[in-house]
């Protein structure tokens, strides 16, 4: 049985051991948070490339105790010809989930890590060079690791939707089979993509050699995306949204992210605590809860630009007291609304100075279009695949236009003064888990791993699924399923340890330099310590 980890050295925890390994050794030479991060993010696309990869979007909140954390929004926009009319002249009703049409918005996380490295020299003393902070990455790339139980089902699951699309089945077909579990995964291309991030500087990713060579491969394999898209693309600081919870303060990334609803969820459910966690209250309240800031979430979140009214406005007491009204201890509300779907890596760091990172890094489904760009090596999302073709949408395809995203980072300062850098991947469940961790552990006391071992529940669909209903995972009592049934909950019952529930992780800093750590029995992580 996993337990809290506790340290006062540093800290990074990751959903893979290399990526939380190369981030501590960069804690162990004196290098801070935000470096850390960098290089557990640059590892972990490469250890673990159907959830992310360079070709993805990254977020991140960067803070500490006593102050608001800063936020950086690493997620590109629409390709400026990728226009209604452009699919529907291509006979497309919707935007295909995989291949080249997929591909329709620049790839925002390398300007991302390219933002924190500034941030970490301009405000935190950083001073450790971006090659010695890709080198894991490098290395892994160009010696091979060791393919992953994950891996190797999400290869075997989803042949085929990729196995046709350009690129894909040279690396995770070899000799027509999926890499077999244990296998030596090596990726040269990256490799030298990296390294020439390393010598170049990152932003030759959008304009240099780099950006030209993926440009002309873009074009070849019949994407909208062009040279003027990668070399517009620029990642921004940005203020996160905040709540108070129960006497904590509450952060999350704003729109185009959902991380409205996990603050809307956590507001709601502060107003009707049950008395306990995991119990049938818990469970049923953190469900309704969900269900109104879903419905918040999918009538009003897009591109900020495009937004009539400012995310803000929803966390307001007098909205927050209205939205309350809706939500019923006594009987299940019906469900369900338009889900949104997604395979992604969080991850956190904090070093022996407080300094506290909590990203999230995506290529939206698992491995995003499929579409490695032969040049590079990189895998493109299909982040794009969440606008709309429909007038009315409410995140309807404009060109160079924000794509909504499931992907959002959280952290919060609790009343005590302990800061906790909090999160997981995937997509429709990151609000509900997010609730899950931070209530049992700050709301109703539980100690930090147990919070996340613990069983969850997931409402909405996952992966190969086409029903919407409440997922909980078996190792709850019988009882508590069989009562929220009778409360009017459409149950499904999986497994004990489900890996569409997440890979969640969390670092809780106190304020006498101690800091705690957790990681995912669902995952291949750990939280490295020093």
């Amino acid at each position: 049985m996993l337990q809290t980890k506790r340290s006062y050295g540093g800290m990074v925890t990751a959903p893979h051991h290399l990526a939380a390994q190369a981030g501590l050794a960069v804690l162990s030479e004196g290098g801070n948070a935000i470096e850390a991060m960098i290089a557990s993010a640059a590892t972990i696309a490469v250890v673990y490339p159907h959830m992310n990869g360079l070709g993805g979007d990254s977020f991140w909140l960067v803070g500490r105790a006593g102050s608001m954390p800063v936020g950086i929004q690493a997620c590109g926009r629409s390709a400026m010809a990728a226009d209604r009319d452009w699919y529907r002249a291509r006979g497309c009703s919707s935007i295909p989930g995989r291949g080249p049409l997929a591909v329709l918005t620049v790839a925002g996380t390398v300007d991302g890590w390219q933002k924190a490295y500034e941030l970490s020299r301009d405000r935190h003393d950083g001073r450790l060079p971006l090659a010695r902070l890709l080198e894991p990455a490098i290395r892994h790339a160009e010696d091979g690791v060791a393919v992953t139980s994950t891996l190797h089902e999400n290869i075997r699951k989803k042949r085929h939707e990729l196995e046709s699309v350009p690129g894909y089945a040279e690396v995770y077909l070899p000799q027509g089979s999926p890499l077999a579990v244990g296998s030596r995964l090596r990726q040269p291309r990256v490799a030298e993509t990296l390294r020439r991030l390393a010598k170049a500087g990152l932003s030759d990713f959008y304009r240099g050699e780099l950006a030209r060579s993926m440009a002309a491969d873009l074009e070849r394999v019949g994407s909208p995306l062009r040279l003027a898209d990668l070399e517009r693309h620029q990642a921004s600081l940005v203020t996160p949204l905040s709540v108070e919870v129960s006497g904590h303060k509450v952060y999350n990334m704003p729109p185009p992210t959902q991380g409205l609803a996990s603050l809307l969820i956590l507001a709601l459910y502060a107003r009707r605590m049950a008395e306990e966690a995991d119990g049938v209250d818990h469970l049923h309240r953190l469900v309704e809860c969900t269900k109104a800031a879903f419905r918040i979430r999918n009538g009003h979140v897009t591109d900020p630009d495009y937004m009539k009214r400012a995310a803000a406005e929803f966390l307001s007491e007098q909205s927050l007291a209205a939205l309350h009204e809706t939500v019923s201890d006594r009987r299940a509300a019906p469900w369900p609304d338009p889900s949104k779907q997604g395979d992604t890596v969080w991850l956190a760091a904090t070093d022996r100075n407080g300094l506290s990172v909590s990203f999230i890094q995506s290529v939206y489904w698992e491995f995003g279009s499929g579409v490695i760009l032969p040049e590079t090596g990189v895998t493109w999302q299909n982040r794009g695949t969440s606008f709309g073709l429909g007038e009315t949408d409410t995140n309807r395809l404009d060109p160079g236009r924000l794509p909504f995203h499931t992907i959002q980072p959280a952290m919060a300062e609790l009343g005590d003064g302990r800061l906790i850098s909090y999160g997981t991947m995937g997509g429709e469940g990151q609000p509900q888990t997010q609730a899950a961790i931070f209530s049992r552990y700050a709301m109703h006391g539980q100690e930090l791993q147990t919070a996340i071992t613990a069983p969850r529940w997931l409402l909405g669909r996952t992966w190969g699924e086409e029903n919407n209903n409440l997922k909980i995972e078996s190792r709850f009592d019988p009882a508590i399923i069989e009562r929220l049934r009778v409360l009017g909950h459409d149950i499904q019952v999986s497994g004990p340890f489900e890996e569409f529930m997440g890979h969640a992780g969390a670092i809780v800093w106190h304020p006498d330099g101690l800091m705690e750590g957790a990681s995912d029995p669902r995952s291949d992580g750990v939280v490295a310590t020093r």
